[in-house]
């Protein structure tokens, strides 16, 4: 019994000290750290894969939020501009300080997606006619997106373009795209609509999905609907991306 114990607390150790932070900043970059230390102007920390190097200091301006390793979460408010936006940009009402800008640059992202999509009604029977292709074809395929901006409580809009090849299972080409405008909240929900291509036809594409997040690498999971044709097309796709420098 106590060598149970003993052997269960040194694996607690272990997975604590494993235990790793995220600091996300305005400008979308992600750093896996172990954060030592938090002043009212800076953070200080050490890097996860390095922890015996030396301490990093990042100001707090330039942190959008830290994702602690038990789960938690922390944001930072934006710093004031000091300046008129009207003097910065000649135009009322429009800011271009440091931290806007930030907050609105572009991010990029992409990696590889697959899974699957069903066929229903109408659409099923077409597809048996015209490529004698069962219900269920599989998908395969990429996602390229981009994060065009980010709000200060972690709202993103999207845009995703997703190419997909389908059927190759059962002996067959199918190639599709999809374009899809959308938000995601800051816990990783996410939506959004736009138009499908496919052998099919062309039709709008609604869809939904969550985005898990580990050490800098995104994990997209979505459910897409394409209506259209007397039937449906219910499409679930898995993958994962991270961000191109």
């Amino acid at each position: 019994m106590k060598k149970l114990l003993l052997l269960f607390s040194c694996m607690l150790v272990w997975q604590i000290s494993l235990a790793q932070d995220l600091i996300i900043k305005r400008n979308g970059d992600e750093i896996s750290a172990k954060i030592l230390e938090l002043t009212p102007e800076e953070i200080k920390y050490k890097r996860f894969d390095y922890q015996d190097g030396p301490t990093i200091s990042i100001l707090k301006k330039d942190v959008f939020m830290i994702k602690y390793a038990n789960g938690t979460k922390e944001t930072f408010n934006a710093p004031a501009t000091s300046t008129p936006a009207y003097q910065a940009s000649g135009r009322p009402g429009v800011a271009t300080d440091e931290e806007s800008i930030a907050l609105q640059t572009a991010v990029k992202l992409g990696g590889p997606r697959l899974g699957f999509t069903i066929l229903s009604g109408g659409v099923a029977d077409r597809a048996k006619e015209e490529f004698d292709v069962n219900p269920f074809i599989t998908q395969f395929g990429w996602q390229f997106e981009t994060r065009i901006f980010t709000t200060g409580n972690g709202l993103s809009g999207l845009v995703e373009f997703v190419p997909l090849i389908g059927g190759l299972e059962q002996g067959e080409f199918l190639p599709s795209l999809n374009a899809l405008i959308g938000l995601r909240g800051s816990k990783g929900f996410e939506f959004g609509v736009g138009p499908n291509v496919s052998p099919a036809g062309a039709g709008l594409v609604f869809a939904v999905g969550t985005n898990f997040q580990s050490e800098g690498v995104n994990f997209p999971v979505n459910f897409a609907v394409v209506p259209g044709n007397g039937g449906m097309r219910f499409s679930l796709l898995f993958g994962f991306n991270s961000r191109k420098l």
